[in-house]
């Protein structure tokens, strides 16, 4: 059993997640912005925690992460001005990755997308532009820690039923279930193979927990 924090709590993913995790017999608390979000997060068996992580300075951080094990990054200002995607998908990540360090939590485990990186290629006047800088920014400070890292990068999400299979071969970005995001999140946090690891991934024919262990 570990103690997971989940940030980003309410998202269409993590509300899949959190029971997964509770079933694994983890302790799981969600943070979510909303207070009108608590029940739907109470349901999944996760504790709802009320908290506006773009506001967290560092030390509002380390305490907000001490005492866990596991921090996983599902949230995102989900579009908007690109001011509220740098100050949640890169500002507040990146504080999030520095509070892990500081708070001595060893595993954290980062919710990108398929193709994220420096060279992402997304032209500057896409609306999609700050959202792929800041997950970019946010990855590369993951990746120079310590921590005992993951980064899941999932292609585009559909609301399809989960299979269970992934493609972690893919070289271009297709689809996948919401619910096999979800999935991988939790074989994730409880397999060794993944760490120090960016597993991008599509729909496919392989189980997940097979997919993940090589």
């Amino acid at each position: 059993m570990a103690r997971i924090l989940l940030i980003g709590g309410h998202g269409k993913v993590a509300l899949m997640l959190e029971p997964l995790l509770v079933a694994a017999a983890h302790h799981v608390t969600a943070v979510i912005r909303n207070p009108d979000h608590e029940a739907d997060v109470a349901a999944t068996g996760a504790t709802p925690l009320v908290a506006d992580v773009a506001s967290f300075d560092l030390d509002q951080f380390t305490n907000l992460v001490g005492g866990n094990d596991v921090v996983i990054w599902s949230a995102g200002a989900g579009g908007g001005s690109p001011e509220r995607t740098y100050a949640v998908d890169r500002d507040a990540a990146i504080r999030s990755i520095d509070a892990a360090v500081a708070a001595g939590v060893p595993r954290y485990l980062m919710v990108s997308y398929f193709g994220a990186g420096p060279d992402h290629g997304v032209d500057p006047d896409d609306a999609f532009f700050a959202y792929a800088e800041a997950k970019a920014a946010a990855d590369e400070h993951l990746r120079a820690t310590r921590l005992d890292w993951t980064i899941l990068a999932p292609s585009a999400l559909t609301l399809d039923e989960g299979t269970g299979r992934i493609d972690v071969d893919a070289v271009s970005s297709g689809s996948v279930a919401r619910a096999d995001v979800a999935a991988v999140l939790a074989a994730a946090v409880d397999e060794p193979a993944t760490i120090g690891r960016t597993v991008s991934f599509n729909t496919g024919d392989e189980p997940i927990v097979q997919a993940l262990r090589r």
